[in-house]
């Protein structure tokens, strides 16, 4: 049987997200989103909440990437951030965690090495993704013992803001993969199909695209923004 890494190779993954702000926030709507992206040719869903990854594991049989996202006061750490949220997720059975391995501080203020080893502890078959946003994170995600890296908080901190995974010809993650030996895979604006393919030609183990095609009010907004520049051009 093959390890979701193995699954997912070479291959697209689809982020069926909504937060409770959004249009689409719905359980069922997130499933038939995810039904929707295996028929399209998926081979992985990363998914947030135990609600939400209960009901997509209804109605597909891909392998998912489960977070929980949580606010905590006086923290920037939000993608599951503690041992709470793992545990919530463990019961919606996800084939791989995702967390916040940025180097910023925890919500509670525990180590991210102590957290990986308590993670590895209590779920051994457990497999663990790292969102970094900087090369050093990487680096040190790897020598945690995670068992991939993602790109998703690049353009997301305070000291990445600005900046996004495209750019410069996807230098970023050309930096990364050169960093690390552990599966690298591309998250984080990926707009386009062309987007998707260069990571992967650059290396990239996997690519994650989310907004680009289950976010419609983004999706509408790009096309609204585009629109406007032409009509603005043509004055």
């Amino acid at each position: 049987m093959k390890t979701m890494l193995e699954t997912v190779k070479g291959k697209l993954i689809v982020s069926c997200q909504a937060l409770e702000n959004e249009p689409l926030h719905s359980a069922f709507i997130m499933s038939r989103m995810a039904v929707a992206a295996a028929e399209g040719g998926a081979t992985g869903i990363r998914a947030n909440s135990v609600v939400d990854i209960k009901a997509i594991k209804e109605q597909v049989s891909l392998p998912v990437i489960g977070i929980l996202k949580r606010d905590y006061p006086g923290s920037e750490v939000f993608i599951t951030a503690t041992m709470r949220e793992v545990d919530e997720l463990m019961a919606a059975e996800p084939e791989m965690v995702a967390l916040d391995a940025t180097d910023r501080p925890r919500p509670d203020g525990q180590p991210l090495a102590e957290m990986v080893a308590q993670i590895r502890a209590r779920y051994p078959s457990l497999l663990l993704m790292a969102d970094i946003s900087s090369v050093e994170e990487a680096k040190t995600a790897q020598a945690l013992g995670f068992d991939c890296v993602g790109t998703t908080l690049y353009g997301y901190t305070r000291a990445t803001k600005g900046h996004s995974l495209p750019e410069d010809d996807c230098r970023f993650l050309g930096e990364v993969l050169a960093a690390v030996s552990v599966p690298v895979i591309a998250e984080g604006n990926v707009e386009t199909p062309a987007i998707a393919a260069r990571c992967l030609a650059l290396g990239a183990h996997a690519v994650v695209v989310g907004g680009a095609i289950t976010r419609p009010q983004q999706i509408t907004g790009r096309f609204v923004a585009a629109i406007a520049g032409e009509s603005t051009n043509q004055a």
